[in-house]
């Protein structure tokens, strides 16, 4: 048994304006952002992060926040030099950033190519002025559309589209408007998912009025349709792509692979073999103690029990429309397929899942009642 893939999660936590549904840990940016008292933080956070490694080659790496972009190109080409100098990248690794699409980011799209950055996924939520008005984003259709079209300009040929669906007083025309938008753009991926109202977030504290669940399942379904229609596949459960352009570090995350974490409240995720654990972890939340001289970077480690190890397995990998195989399963838990076989079984018998003694996963049925399926691995 071997250790699984590598990634790296970098977490910016700077923003213009806190989203009122955003429940990432990000925080308004006060003045200029301290790129090199970041960068320095970062560097410092990694190297104690390389044991985790285990001598693995870094696949991809992701950096969220937050507003990634909102950081020079020059920072990035500091970072990714010194990350390179303590761990080996992988020759076609992945390197996501985050941006979103107001003009006063968008001249930077072509030095972070330079830099590295080889595919960019731009927030766009999107394309109506009302309803990005409503979600308190700060840019128009128009910045957003042209975003896309420059970042295409410049040589993103890896480009992902965020848009949210089940809106205040959105209807399925005005959703599939806003697909068709995004489509006619022929990014290579589209995220395309539900607004949630999460906890710790203004909308929770103001609710705002949603279509109620069935009318915004018609318009999941709309959605999965005029998508299937335009050639992006449907491979998890709000994600969409092209041939060979599924987002590397998210499938690693999904099929319960290992993911360093560096940056404010980051978390990260690590196997270990002889005795076999995995553990997850996270990282000091707020940006000041962040960077304070005397913090200390890791918060917390939790290790995944080997009762609550299936659950933690299924809660990822069961996002994805093709399932897994036993033999990842047993790989990534340490646990036999035979420790789920039962339940698997019987959900195959309710129609719910699928099982061909090597593979197994959910049916089109199941990913509607994905939660009603977890619920079942608890036990």
């Amino acid at each position: 048994m071997g250790l699984p893939p590598l990634s790296l999660y970098i977490h910016t936590p700077w923003c213009v304006k806190k989203c009122p549904y955003c429940d990432f840990n990000s925080h308004e940016s006060r003045g200029d952002i301290p790129e090199q008292a970041f960068l320095h933080a970062l560097l410092e956070d990694f190297e104690e992060e390389l044991p985790r490694a285990q001598g693995r080659v870094l696949t991809s790496i992701f950096i969220g926040g937050g507003t990634p972009s909102l950081l020079s190109a020059d920072f990035y080409r500091q970072l990714f030099a010194a990350l390179s100098d303590k761990v080996v990248f992988a020759s076609d690794i992945e390197i996501t950033l985050e941006a979103n699409p107001g003009t006063f980011e968008q001249g930077k799209f072509s030095d972070f190519r330079e830099v590295g950055v080889n595919r960019l996924s731009i927030g766009v939520q999107s394309f109506s002025e009302q309803h990005l008005t409503n979600l308190g984003r700060i840019h128009s259709g128009f910045e957003a559309q042209r975003a896309v079209e420059l970042a295409q300009r410049v040589g993103f040929d890896n480009l992902n589209i965020d848009l949210m669906f089940g809106l205040t007083d959105q209807n399925i025309a005005s959703a599939m408007d806003d697909l068709n938008q995004a489509i006619a753009l022929k990014p290579r991926h589209i995220s395309w998912y539900q607004l949630t109202v999460e906890p710790n977030t203004y909308f929770f504290k103001s609710r705002p009025v949603l279509p109620d669940d069935d009318y915004i399942w018609d318009m999941q379904v709309a959605g999965k349709a005029r998508l299937d229609e335009a050639g992006y596949k449907n491979y998890e459960i709000s994600a969409y792509s092209q041939a060979g352009f599924t987002s590397r570090h998210n499938l690693n995350y999904w099929q319960f692979g290992d993911y360093l974490a560096i940056g404010p409240g980051a978390h990260g995720k690590v196997t270990k073999l002889a005795p076999f654990t995995v553990e997850r972890y996270w990282k000091t939340r707020n940006p000041a103690d962040y960077l304070d001289p005397n913090k200390v970077y890791c918060s917390g480690v939790k290790p995944i029990t080997k009762n609550d190890m299936g659950f933690e397995f299924m809660l990822n990998a069961l996002r994805l429309s093709e399932g897994t195989s036993h033999k990842i399963f047993a790989s990534r838990t340490g646990l036999s397929f035979s420790t789920v076989e039962k339940k698997v079984t019987a959900l195959v018998g309710e129609g719910l899942m699928w099982n061909d003694g090597l593979d197994f996963g959910p049916t089109a049925k199941g990913q509607q009642y994905l939660n009603f399926i977890l619920e079942k691995f608890l036990d």
